[in-house]
């Protein structure tokens, strides 16, 4: 019982000490990979943080959707189905008092298609690696005209999936 006493309490130790900060602040770099699901069609999605200062950050997001429904028996285009976004992140942990290893981050967001918002959070298990999720809106769409495929990366999705220190 001692041994697994032991084994047990320096895991814990082992695990604390290994993880990072979700957000350090000024001069913190984070990249992003993901799975990104909406209404019509599922894609990847990779991104960027740049943090300047305590509790904000820049980015850039790139997004392609790599299943996509057939719309009048008509698939998709390259520039249908691409994304391109410069971001802004309010990285709230430390001024929500959440553990270091947490970081909870509303944001703005101007993409080709869109200007909008988005609402995440990621959580480091380990030194340099954890995992993110995040939901994405659009506030106002640049066209409303009723091409066949623009509600393509136009509309409320789901982003799931790796943050990397970089």
């Amino acid at each position: 019982m001692k041994k697994v006493i032991f084994t047990l309490a320096l895991a814990v130790c082992g695990l604390a000490t290994a993880q990072t900060t979700a957000y350090k602040g000024k001069g913190d770099v984070k990249g992003q990979l993901a799975a990104n699901f909406q209404k019509g069609g599922t894609g990847v999605l990779a991104g960027l943080d740049y943090g300047l200062g305590e509790s904000f950050s820049i980015g850039a997001q790139m997004s392609y959707l790599l299943g996509v429904d057939e719309v009048a028996g008509i698939k998709p285009e390259f520039g249908d189905r691409f994304d391109a976004k410069v971001r802004f992140n309010a990285n709230l942990g430390s001024v929500m008092k959440l553990p270091s290893n947490i970081d909870f981050y509303p944001g703005l967001d101007l993409g080709l298609r869109n200007f909008g918002g988005h609402v995440g959070a990621r959580y480091f298990f380990d030194k340099g690696f954890g995992i993110f999720s995040e939901i994405q809106f659009p506030f106002a769409k640049y066209n409303d005209n009723d091409k066949l495929f623009n509600h393509l990366n136009n509309q409320f999705n789901f982003t799931i999936g790796a943050s990397f220190d970089l």
